[in-house]
């Protein structure tokens, strides 16, 4: 028996979040002559996995096409077209499924624990961890790891030193983790905040906090009113205190991350209300209402479904036309700029705020640095890496999730199953 422990192979997983979790299970399950230490340096386990989906934990997206999936991920979509071809969504369903975890899908294809509760996500993990013999240990920060013969020294802050024969990093977005995969030979694309909500400085828009729009179609725009290479986002618009949120605009914010971070977060943002009309639609719809009821204010009865607040604040404020303003009195030039402020509405971007607690960033370590079969590190053999800690981000939805559950467990099956 000791002599068949001396020669157990030691894993050592540096980081206790989704990716860190789903990482030491699966090479403690790999390994049947492994012995699996998974180090986190806060006292708090699984700590975004506890606050997801507003602590009900989005675990993934129902999009079941590798080819589509990575559709969502503004950075790594080509890096991981093969990863989800080994581990994806359904992938993680019939995970937690033989865990006794069911998994939900709602309208908008996000998928929730029944529960409705992050918590059971969490006992889940921690339970598997503990059946596959993982060695959890919290308040143990890692503070440099060096490579030398094949063998990782891993010195902690509290001067202990722990050696592995493979290491996972799977620290996040935390400097540390960055500096640590540097430390090891690996660049880094200097991260910056994705999926956060847009700061407006309009008194008038911001007085109509709690409008929502269930379909609307935002794009960023030059100076010159050029749109450039990103494309428009399209989904739910929230009207807020400080300005705009929903889906749409987290999508256009990680889709934009880098760009916006480079202008300062100072840009303007075109809407388009009605997304499904085209502009001349819109026109006619006005020219109707004109025809059809001409003795009506116009700022009184809303057009083609849009909430009255709304409304309101297309014709006053964005259209200049008075409150009394019958449609018959309607000039051409006001039903023109009625008809810009429904499909070509502008707004001055002054800021950003984050997206409740669920920061999310765009860079990381190079991909090319890494072998998306395996995670392993093309630059330093044994060194596995996994979750945002890589220059990998997707969309709000799950997607962010599940590029953590695909990137673990290619990470612990490859550490796991190496003599």
């Amino acid at each position: 028996m000791g002599s068949a422990k001396q020669s157990a192979k030691q894993l050592v997983v540096v980081g206790g979040g989704a990716a860190g979790f789903f990482g030491a299970i699966a090479s403690a399950e790999a390994g049947s002559n492994a012995t699996v230490t998974l180090l986190e340096a806060s006292p708090r386990l699984l700590s975004k996995v506890r606050i997801s989906g507003g602590g009900r934990c989005n675990v993934t997206h129902a999009c079941f096409d590798p080819a589509l999936l990575v559709n969502h991920y503004p950075r790594g979509g080509r890096a991981l077209r093969g990863a989800f071809t080994r581990f994806q969504p359904k992938d993680t369903v019939a995970w937690f499924q033989q865990q006794g975890i069911a998994l939900k899908t709602e309208v908008d294809g996000r998928m929730f624990p029944t529960t409705d509760d992050s918590e059971t996500i969490v006992a889940c993990l921690m339970r598997a961890a503990a059946v596959a013999g993982v060695a959890i240990k919290p308040r143990s920060p890692v503070v440099d790891v060096t490579h030398h013969n094949g063998m990782f020294q891993i010195q902690m802050k509290s001067g202990e030193i722990v050696t592995g024969d493979r290491l996972l990093l799977a620290t996040g977005s935390s400097p540390q983790g960055y500096q640590l995969a540097r430390r090891l030979g690996h660049t880094l694309t200097d991260p910056v905040p994705s999926l956060f909500t847009f700061t407006i400085p309009d008194a008038d828009l911001r007085a109509l906090a709690g409008v929502a729009v269930e379909t609307a179609e935002v794009q960023l725009v030059d100076e010159q009113g050029k749109t450039g290479q990103m494309r428009p986002q399209t989904g739910a618009v929230l009207i807020t205190h400080w300005g705009l949120s929903g889906p749409a605009i987290l999508k256009l914010s990680a889709w934009g991350a880098r760009v916006l971070h480079d202008c300062g977060y100072q840009a303007t943002l075109r809407v388009n209300w009605l997304p499904a009309l085209s502009d001349e639609a819109v026109r006619q719809a006005l020219l109707a209402a004109k025809a059809e009821m001409p003795k009506r204010a116009i700022a009184t009865h809303s057009l083609l479904g849009l909430p009255r607040r709304l409304w309101h604040y297309l014709v006053q404020c964005r259209s200049a036309i008075a409150a009394d303003i019958r449609w018959a009195d309607c000039s051409k030039r006001q039903l023109q700029a009625l008809s810009q402020a429904i499909t070509r509405s502008e707004f001055s971007i002054h800021g950003k705020s984050t997206f409740k607690d669920e920061f999310v960033t765009c860079g990381g370590i190079a991909l090319k640095e890494v072998n998306f079969k395996t995670m392993e590190s093309r630059l330093c053999p044994g060194l596995y890496l996994a979750g945002e800690l890589l220059d990998i981000d997707g969309i709000t939805g799950g997607f962010n999730f599940q590029s953590a559950w695909t990137t673990g467990w290619l990470a612990g099956q490859a550490m796991g199953q190496v003599n």
